[in-house]
């Protein structure tokens, strides 16, 4: 994972504003993930998850709608990074292979490419070193204020 920038005030401002109870990334959700996203120099956001096995599907695996909700909320705290409020408009996931629970994971999300009001990012999780899943998420610009960019 990439050496951690300062926490930005944008993607703590806008997380604690639109998202307080977020499964994802809520820190009082209390059956959340609770992932703490930071803002990487290269302007995406990481972090990790443990994969305890309250997340299992498969025997050893865990459930692949946790692992499409760690990549949506990567990007989603990704525009937060960047000070926007968009919603997922269309998600695209690709499994490559199992998330094995008992193994710290990584999700990392960046911006692809805006074109106001849509916005194309792209995530993925790798685990000990192994792409594990990617997804290309379109994110539609909310009537909600944006930090340091248009509305």
């Amino acid at each position: 994972m990439p050496r951690p920038a300062a926490i930005s005030t944008p993607i703590k401002e806008l997380r604690d504003e639109a998202h307080p109870g977020c499964f994802i990334c809520a820190t009082s959700h209390p059956g959340g993930l609770r992932l703490l996203f930071v803002p990487q120099g290269d302007g995406s956001v990481a972090a990790e998850f443990g994969c305890d096995s309250t997340y299992e599907g498969y025997l050893g695996v865990v459930h692949g709608g946790i692992v499409a909700c760690l990549l949506d909320g990567a990007m989603t705290n990704c525009l937060f990074n960047l000070g926007h409020l968009a919603v997922t408009a269309d998600l695209r996931v690709r499994f490559r292979h199992p998330l094995r629970t008992g193994q710290k994971a990584a999700v990392r999300a960046w911006l692809k490419r805006a074109a106001s009001p849509l916005f194309v990012l792209e995530a993925q999780v790798t685990q000990a070193g192994q792409l594990k899943a990617t997804a290309v998420g379109k994110f539609m610009k909310t009537g909600g204020r944006a930090l340091g960019g248009e509305r």
